[in-house]
């Protein structure tokens, strides 16, 4: 069932990088032609794209221009709106979305999958790295050029001037996939990066997101205190004299109190931080290296790379010196190899460029900003290294059945949305390489983090 729920997932986020490549693709005409793009001739008459066109795409919100001869040029809008609404491109989609769903694969075994992208990639004559991270694919739009812009789970559709790497990252779910393609030089040149996330909570094509911490740090512990034995009873079995033992129980049971207070007495109540103690095993048995010893495992999250790692040091110092005081001794791992995520958190400049391009793609009314979750998600490695924006694209439908959590068995996804996450993610790259000067020309202040919040 694991596997099963971890593909459930996957498909959309492999899916919606290669759909940008067949728009650019399949599209070549209408991007390079830029003096006989006509409004009229792809918006204008009962193909597909004109549903696009009703949800604000054209019209009064239109990015185009006249030209002196009288023609409308389609602005970036409308050539994204026109490409992503092809019946082809939607059939190809489905297609290959349920091809990867058709072959689970775990973290660092997504063999088949990293082939599909390949074969993909190498039929659109578009050059890739592999492998990063064991099965990663790092494929490379454009010049090769500064400035760069990196998309994990997505392609552009339109001819730009600049580079776009693509990240085909493996092992999200567990394994700290991100990490290690950094590690692997995913990230050289780059700038920016976004990523999108599927969100059974918000209605199909609908973009949330917000500035600052969006997702909590994620780390889990294991302790394992020891307690010793107890010497040998006194010669003179008549005297009744209590032997001293360290009892790792006790230990333990201190230990949970002290760790379940961190949060209750030492944090600001207004900077949401937990700490769970999940799994208490103490064994018994009749080997002396067995029968003293407890095991504790948990979990902590914060908003902040400040509060979390407070967390992760106040927790060890909790077990060493609790377990200490019952005279028992403790080692804790924090398995920070495999499942140990910093907090993701939206750089102030990028979340206003994804709201933007968003707002202007698809009209107002399909923007929504989101509440920080305690859930957690290992693009926070990338957005401790490169300004990121990260953002949930709705997948919910209830007439299909699509309203369960993606960790849940019974997750689906209505497909209508891969066109539009397809048209926003390629239009995100392609305006941040457009607008690349004011976005990188400097850090966001608290007054531009401000006015992002009042667009």
């Amino acid at each position: 069932m694991a596997v099963t729920q971890r593909r459930r997932g996957h498909p959309l986020l492999v899916t919606l990088p290669l759909a940008i490549l067949a728009l650019t693709a399949g599209c070549s005409a209408t991007f390079l032609e830029e003096d006989d793009m006509i409004l009229g001739a792809l918006l204008g008459s009962s193909s597909p794209s004109s549903a696009a066109a009703k949800r604000g795409v054209g019209g009064a919100n239109a990015s185009g221009t006249r030209t002196r001869q009288g023609r409308y040029v389609l602005g970036w809008k409308e050539e994204i709106a026109a490409a992503a609404g092809r019946p082809e491109l939607a059939a190809w989609l489905r297609g290959v979305r349920r091809r990867i769903h058709e072959r689970p694969e775990l973290a660092y075994e997504e063999v088949e999958t990293s082939r599909l992208v390949r074969d993909e990639l190498d039929a659109m004559g578009v050059p890739f790295r592999h492998p990063l991270a064991r099965t990663g694919v790092v494929a490379t739009l454009g010049t090769g050029r500064p400035p760069v812009v990196a998309l994990r789970a997505d392609m552009d559709a339109l001819p730009i001037q600049g580079t776009v790497k693509l990240l085909f990252q493996p092992a999200e779910e567990s394994g700290c996939g991100a990490k290690r393609m950094i590690e692997d030089g995913a990230l050289e040149g780059v700038e920016a990066i976004f990523a999108v996330h599927v969100s059974h909570q918000h209605p199909t094509s609908i973009i949330g997101s917000r500035t600052g911490a969006l997702l909590a740090g994620c780390g889990f512990f294991k302790a394992v205190i020891r307690g010793r034995d107890a010497p040998p009873p006194p010669e003179h079995h008549h005297q009744q004299r209590r032997q001293p033992a360290a009892d790792p129980i006790l230990a333990a049971s201190s230990t949970i109190i002290s760790l379940q207070s961190l949060v209750s007495r030492e944090a600001d109540p207004l900077d949401s931080q937990v700490v769970s103690v999940a799994v208490v095993n103490a064994t018994t048995g009749d080997d002396s290296t067995d029968s003293h010893v407890v095991v504790l495992g948990g979990t902590f999250r914060a908003f902040s790379d400040a509060s979390f790692y407070h967390l992760r040091r106040r927790i060890e110092e909790v077990i060493a010196a609790q377990s200490r005081v019952h005279g028992c001794a403790a080692s804790v791992d924090f398995f920070e190899d495999e499942s140990f995520y910093p907090p993701t958190v939206n750089d102030a400049r990028m979340y206003g460029h994804v709201r933007r391009v968003a707002t202007e793609l698809l009209g107002a009314g399909s923007y929504r900003d989101v509440p920080a979750m305690m859930g957690a998600e290992d693009f926070s490695f990338y957005s401790q290294v490169v300004p990121a924006g990260f953002y949930y694209i709705g997948v919910r439908n209830e007439t299909l059945g699509s309203v369960h959590t993606g960790h849940s068995p019974y997750f689906m996804i209505d497909e209508d949305v891969l066109p539009t996450g397809a048209a926003v993610h390629a239009a995100i790259a392609e305006r941040f390489l457009a607008d690349h000067a004011s976005l990188i020309g400097g850090a966001a202040s608290g007054d531009d983090m401000a006015e992002e919040q009042e667009l």
